[in-house]
């Protein structure tokens, strides 16, 4: 017996029934050698990068730049590169084709005199790049990303060496062939893509794709074809997905949303929502109304003129009614979710204009209710249970939609733990001595993990369980508790004051409270704590966060608890970059270590392709290793150790005469 393997007869007599079906994916003994070096092989080389964004919320230009720069990734790939070599605007240019390669080689055609030099010059820069990133993969992996018409040519060209005066030659006959029969844009196209695809091994979304910005569908779109992704579910996206399970509170709040930020390409243009009885509703009831609670926030980009904002703003004051009104039916019917403060709707003196809230009488910026019976405030109309009715037949019957939302259930869940990290949108709920917080669903109590468990289970429930079961009911329910609810681990504030930003100046009726456990992650030892709740140990493991924007402008830091939580939510969002200052966080964790990006806000597409602006960001190293992490070193490669382990028993017992190989 070869002393190497340690495997007695008796382990693989034990399991030889296992070994016996993997003999049948490898049938001899040179299938199963040949297996285990390539795993050895793998697992010695460089971890993958991984890269981490969250609360998107709708900004797809910023979005797709920073995926295709891989938060500077590639420009740091291409100063390693060229270093000295090529100047400052040379370097610029080569990474302006890599992020947008079909409409920069149309600018560079209409501009070069020698577009043929310029072709020759640029294939060779990109080969380099292309060699550079495919090196910490597999021959395999690479193979399997190459574009099939180019898979051959590109193939020869990434494991050549122009060293060698005889290859020179060689790989400059290709590209001189590549050029003169007209495949040059093709090729370079190929080329930048694949680039774009081997600087990133893995991607992590850490919640809220939706809502604010003009184009979650398109970043589901991009999302649904990215290569290797994942997303922790954040309140945005449960919000959606409950809408899309045909959650009526979800629905109204979803187009509330969509009318505040008057944002309406998502939900017509990328879904195909009809809003037009909605609009028509609107107009009916809220005519003469001049809505100035709901006109919509809009920055100075806004396509929409003065007519269409009114508009608008009608339409968000009717669904704004309806949404209350539906909320206030549904804690009714759910008294176990504890929120009968947030009843409002009958705690109004509509003669006085007037909000009785706790002894106290707060006057309302708005007293026009011609839908609301304040004998029955809660009450919807014949028009507004028409309405929504139709509202929810889109939502429940739009093709994309529902297409977007089962990637979303695919690729997601409340949290993940990889590589030593805990990835999760928001929260776990704590009590105010640092201790889990028991939150009780359904008759049982839950906390810490197995609350995160129970969370996503229900949700999962809610869009795929017996529509006519009592426990997917629930389940649809606790969809919308998850968007508002004091103990959503999801929310966990002592409420979401809508009513009151609408309909109340006194500023300090609209405050939230947020729940004791953004105050104690600030702290080593409750950090320690949730992480060893989910089996992370590592004195390196760290919790990744999104949810609430670092107030960057007034000193707040991304990096809390001595480096053992990073919140990288900092204003994707238009909305909150003049409360952050700046345009969002990144993190990229590569072999070498861990490093945050800090984003100044995207000007556009267009000046990222015509005049080479890049986003502006500053990175920061969180954590050096001074040895590279291997695959050996992931999640991954532990999988691929008990692979070997397996492997070895198959050799074992094929050299041994317990298994016979297969012809």
């Amino acid at each position: 017996m070869n002393q190497t393997y340690s495997i007695s007869a008796e382990s693989v007599l034990s399991d030889l029934r296992y070994l016996q079906l993997l003999s049948n994916n490898f049938p001899t003994i040179a299938d199963a050698s040949t297996e285990i070096i390539n795993l050895e092989a793998i697992l010695n080389l460089p971890k993958g990068t991984e890269h981490f964004l969250t609360d998107i919320h709708g900004e797809y230009e910023a979005f797709q730049h920073v995926l295709k720069n891989a938060s500077g990734s590639v420009r740091r790939k291409v100063d390693e590169i060229f270093g000295q070599t090529l100047r400052e605007n040379e370097k610029k240019e080569l990474c302006t084709l890599i992020y947008y390669p079909e409409q920069k080689l149309e600018l560079i055609k209409a501009e070069e005199n020698d577009i043929d030099d310029w072709y020759r010059i640029t294939l060779h820069q990109l080969i380099k790049v292309c060699q550079n990133v495919s090196s910490k993969y597999t021959r395999s992996k690479v193979r399997k990303a190459l574009p099939p018409e180019f898979s051959y040519i590109l193939q020869e060209l990434l494991h050549e060496t122009q060293s060698d005066p005889n290859k020179q030659v060689y790989v400059n006959v290709i590209i001189s062939t590549i050029i003169s029969i007209g495949r040059a844009d093709h090729f370079i196209i190929a080329m930048c893509n694949l680039i774009q695809r081997l600087i990133i091994d893995k991607l992590h979304i850490v919640g809220d794709i939706y809502d604010r910005g003009p184009g979650a569908h398109i970043i589901m779109d991009t999302l649904y074809n990215y290569h290797n992704v994942d997303i922790q579910w954040g309140n945005h996206d449960i919000l959606w997905m409950g809408a899309a399970a045909g959650n009526s509170c979800c629905i109204a709040n979803v187009l509330r949303l969509s009318m505040r930020y008057a944002n309406l390409a998502t939900i017509e243009d990328g879904y195909g929502i009809n809003l037009l009885p909605l609009a028509t509703f609107a107009m009916e009831q809220y005519g003469d109304d001049p809505c100035k609670p709901f006109m919509p926030k809009t920055g100075p980009d806004s396509v929409h003129n003065q007519k269409t904002l009114r508009l608008i703003a009608q339409m968000h004051k009717a669904i704004s009614i309806i949404q209350f009104k539906l909320e206030s039916q549904l804690i009714l019917n759910r008294p176990e979710f504890g929120m009968e403060k947030r009843l409002l709707l009958d705690k109004i003196n509509y003669e006085k204009g007037v909000l009785v809230y706790e002894g106290k009488d707060y006057l309302l910026k708005d007293t026009s209710f011609p839908t609301i019976d304040p004998q029955n405030p809660f009450c919807l109309t014949e028009e507004e249970e028409e309405l929504i009715r139709k509202l929810k037949n889109s939502f429940i019957n739009s093709e994309k939609l529902r297409k977007h939302i089962r990637w979303i259930y695919a690729h997601g869940g409340m949290y993940l733990v990889m590589n030593s990290n805990l990835l999760y949108h928001a929260s776990i709920p704590l009590n105010k001595d640092g201790s889990f917080k028991e939150v009780e669903i359904y008759g049982r109590k839950y906390s810490g993990k197995s609350l995160l468990d129970k969370v996503d289970q229900i949700i999962r429930n809610a869009y795929f369980g017996d529509p006519d079961s009592e426990e997917q009911q629930y389940a649809l329910d606790y969809m919308w508790y998850l968007w508002c609810g004091e103990n959503a681990p999801s929310f966990d504030k002592d409420k979401m004051a809508t009513f009151e930003r609408y309909f109340v100046d006194d500023k300090s009726l609209s405050k939230e409270k947020k729940g004791y456990y953004y105050e104690l992650r600030n702290e080593e030892n409750i950090c320690d704590m949730i992480l060893k709740e989910f089996e992370l140990y590592d004195p390196h493991s760290h919790i990744i966060n999104g949810h609430i924007p670092v107030k960057t402008i007034q000193g707040e830091k991304p990096v809390k608890a001595g480096g053992k939580l990073l919140v990288i939510d900092g204003g994707f969002s238009k909305a909150y970059q003049s409360e952050t200052g700046i345009a969002g966080y990144t993190l990229i964790y590569h072999s070498r270590g861990l490093q945050l990006t800090q984003h100044e806000p995207f000007q556009s597409t267009q000046k990222a392709i015509e005049e080479g602006i890049d986003i502006i960001s500053t990175s920061f190293v969180l954590e050096f290793n001074s040895q590279r992490k291997m695959v050996r070193d992931t999640d991954i490669g532990k999988t691929l150790v008990t692979q070997i382990a397996d492997l070895k028993r198959l050799l074992y017992a094929y050299q041994n005469g317990y298994i016979k190989e297969k012809s």
